[in-house]
């Protein structure tokens, strides 16, 4: 016997959507705007390579760089802080929420291939646009550089393909949350929420309440975070543009050209799936998702802007609820849409630096590692460079060499995550379509 409607209804967390709303309504997008041209203003002014009144000095560029990127540490940590009962909370309200079995079914068998097929077309457009352009024939390799010990990879061992599948099961929700396996933390909130979906009433009721009160106290906490937002996109931005200058931007020129044109084109897409698939107006939507796309690339992290991107879902797009909050959570941590075309891009662009030659079978391994790797991978910023130097060891271009992007990866990592964002709300009103309430459709088959 599974829980009635009635008590699957689950609370709709009041008190922290509200708090998100009215940051919205506050126009916490044009706060975050101006802070990122102050940002850009100020760095300019303190770089070396500007050489006015206010330069600071290379030897004290760490020392302030430290103390501007204070606020958006303390931002990134509370937001890192309760991503984990967040992802939980919202993923297993969802399926609560949207409690048929049927319903569950169709929304399993129907994401899963969205979230791959817009992955691969993502996938595609990078390694067209690299081919293309070759970004690598622009840029003179010097020296090799040593990574810095945050960005390099992790070493991985030769796993057979069958313990591989067998450790996406997590252990214990311990063990996933110390590693920060992301994909673990959802499969767990999966389980938690189809096993109450199938529980009677009276047993699954206090899990419910519990859930829906630590989803509450987590979008209250990101609230209070919000607040910081504007100063800690200010401190970041100055921070980077102050160290990287503007020379580290105009000699990867072309590479950058080739990631946000890539991007840009992605974005068409998503357009396109609104238009066709979703059946709406694309320039409605563009407008509607605008507040979730400047947080996305002020914060780099989806995590940060999920509860943004949950509102949006809600109040501007009219997705319903279960929808949104199975969707969201999930595509902000399967849903990397943008992460792809960038590491795809990236790969190629090191190939084409270090006169590496990719036949045939490198380039199809090269989009299938793209395309698993970005599935899974933390919603935090600066993954992309880590996973990243995993890609290019896997077909043997040095993984040292991703030092080389580090000076701009900060920017790019800022544009790709607003398209993951897109392309979270783009699948959310395509399965608002695709996925018909339970009821109706038991009407129309009666």
């Amino acid at each position: 016997m599974s829980v009635p409607r009635s008590a699957r209804d689950t609370p709709d967390a009041p008190n922290g959507f509200q708090s998100i709303r009215l940051l919205i309504r506050t126009q916490l997008w044009a706060q975050i705007l101006a802070a990122l041209v102050l940002g850009v203003g100020f760095g300019l002014l303190f770089s070396p390579e500007t050489d006015t009144v206010l330069t600071v000095s290379a030897e004290r560029i760490e020392n302030l760089g430290a103390w501007l990127k204070l606020p958006g540490g303390i931002f990134l940590n509370m937001i890192q802080m309760i991503v984990i009962p967040l992802i939980i909370s919202s993923i297993a309200l969802g399926l609560i929420s949207a409690g048929d079995p049927v319903f569950l079914r169709k929304a399993g068998t129907r994401i899963v291939p969205y979230f791959v097929s817009t992955t691969t077309i993502a996938v595609l457009i990078g390694a067209a646009l690299a081919t293309w352009f070759e970004p690598g024939a622009y840029v003179t390799l010097a020296d090799p550089v040593d990574l810095p010990a945050a960005a390099s990879p992790v070493a991985t061992q030769d796993t057979p393909f069958a313990e591989q599948i067998s450790s996406l099961i997590p252990t214990s929700l311990t063990a996933a949350s110390l590693s920060r396996d992301m994909l673990q933390i959802v499969l767990i909130a999966i389980f938690l929420g189809v096993a109450l979906v199938s529980l009677p009433e009276r047993t699954a009721r206090p899990m419910i309440d519990l859930l829906g009160a630590l989803q509450a106290v987590a979008l209250k906490i990101v609230a209070w975070a919000m607040l910081l937002a504007p100063i800690a996109v200010f401190g970041l931005i100055c921070e980077f543009v102050m160290r990287a200058g503007l020379d580290a931007l105009l000699g990867m020129s072309a590479y950058i050209f080739c990631v946000v044109a890539g991007l840009i084109l992605l974005l068409f897409v998503y357009l396109g799936i609104v238009a066709v698939l979703a059946a709406r107006n694309p320039l409605q939507f563009s407008r509607s998702i605008l507040d979730a796309q400047l947080l996305a690339f002020a914060t780099s992290s989806s995590a940060a802007t999920m509860p943004v991107s949950m509102r949006v879902a809600l109040d501007s797009l009219g997705v319903r609820p279960a929808i949104v909050r199975f969707i969201i959570p999930l595509g902000a941590t399967v849903n990397m849409d943008g992460t792809a075309l960038y590491q795809v891009v990236a790969t190629l662009f090191m190939a084409q630096i270090y006169g590496i030659t990719l036949d045939p079978a490198s380039f199809a391994l090269i989009v299938l590692t793209v395309v698993g790797a970005s599935i899974g991978s933390p919603s935090t910023p600066g993954v992309g460079i880590v996973i990243l130097s995993g890609i290019l060891a896997s077909i043997g271009i040095p993984p040292e060499g991703v030092a080389i992007l580090l000076g701009v990866d900060r920017l790019l990592d800022m544009c790709r995550t607003a398209v993951n964002v897109s392309g979270d709300l783009t699948a959310c009103v395509v399965m608002n379509r695709w996925l018909a309430e339970p009821d109706n459709q038991e009407t129309r088959t009666s």
